[in-house]
């Protein structure tokens, strides 16, 4: 049997598609399982243990250059992904992303049961037009790594464990360890790591308030601070480290994304945003405390019970804006609740 997952981005989402993942390798173990998955999120993906084979869609780069002097180059790229895609005939193809992009992909590829949430899903964008099995909608107030296992069980899939078998090998681990080595903190050491970037404006909180918990976080509990975030993420954790009293490590830009579920390993605590590397602590077993404004924790938060979530009481919240003229909802987060929150995920009465 052959089988192809759709899930195209972002990381978050593919995180929350691992154990559905799992669940159909352990339903069908000798089937040929493929996943479609655009570039942001590959690293994650290529090396699963429950997968065969992996397909990397680089859609955004080859939008650009559609309009470019590299037209020609990028036309002939996405013959070959096409190709590539249609190579195999599958006996399923499973979109679990339910949008236009994933449709146009399911659409494109050769198989039997063409499967999908059916209209009547938020922001669907018509992408069960491409499905020849429709699966009946479900509650979008039901956290997102549930629908994907209810996706499946609607299939007849067993599907009520909730693992994520994260692909970070003993190389990744290693190269963590040297990384924080070269700067200066040691295996004996505690470390509680900061995600403090995300991409809507409206998810994230005050730097100097990032830069007073990093302090205080260190008087309390005599633990490192390590910021985390991608390569455009450096500036502004510069920009808060330059406003602490105390000695912290940016490694914002220098892990890829499996050395960065190795670094949350080994952390005791992160402090997040909502955002990627929130998920990939929670996958990781690390403890997380996540800071949410205008997006619902409940529909996409760190899932499960060993995490802490931190709003506040605006009533406008979750609106699931980008952009806010107020931001109240984040504003309102006080320095203090973050800290309740930490004592919290370090067992401290």
């Amino acid at each position: 049997m052959n089988i192809l997952i759709v899930k195209m981005s972002a990381i978050g989402d593919v995180i929350h598609t691992f154990p559905a993942l799992n669940a159909l390798r352990d339903y069908f173990p000798d089937a040929c399982i493929t996943w479609l998955v655009e570039e942001a999120a590959a690293d994650l993906v290529i090396g699963h243990p429950s997968l065969d084979n992996v397909i990397v869609s680089k859609r955004k780069h080859w939008m650009k250059s559609l309009f470019s002097s590299s037209f020609p180059s990028a036309f002939m790229k996405i013959l070959s992904f096409i190709h590539t895609l249609r190579e195999t005939e599958y006996d399923m193809i499973i979109d679990f992303q339910g949008l236009l992009k994933s449709g146009v992909m399911v659409m494109l590829a050769r198989g039997k049961k063409k499967i999908g949430f059916d209209k009547g899903m938020e922001h669907a964008e018509c992408s069960h037009l491409f499905y020849n099995l429709r699966i009946a909608p479900v509650n979008m107030e039901i956290h997102a790594l549930k629908r994907g296992l209810m996706m499946i069980q609607s299939l007849g899939v067993k599907a009520d464990k909730v693992e994520y078998r994260l692909p970070v090998t003993p190389e990744d681990r290693h190269a963590v360890h040297t990384l924080l080595q070269k700067n200066g903190i040691t295996s004996k050491e505690k470390i509680i790591c900061i995600n403090p970037q995300a991409t809507w404006e409206t998810k994230l909180w005050d730097n100097e308030k990032f830069a007073d918990l990093s302090d205080r976080i260190q008087e309390q509990y005599g633990a490192r601070i390590v910021f985390t975030g991608g390569p455009e993420d450096r500036p502004v954790i510069d920009a808060i480290m330059s406003m602490t009293n105390k000695t912290c490590v940016n490694l914002a830009g220098l892990t890829t994304l499996k050395m960065l579920a190795a670094l949350y390993e080994q952390a005791d605590v992160l402090v997040t945003t909502d955002t990627g590397p929130m998920h990939l602590g929670a996958a990781a077993g690390t403890r997380v405390v996540a800071i949410f404004g205008s997006t619902a924790p409940w529909r996409t938060g760190p899932y499960g019970p060993d995490h802490v979530v931190v709003r506040s009481a605006t009533g406008c919240s979750p609106c699931f804006k980008r952009e806010c003229e107020h931001k109240s909802c984040m504003r309102d987060i006080s320095v203090d609740q973050v800290m309740s929150a930490v004592k919290k995920q370090m067992g401290v009465p």
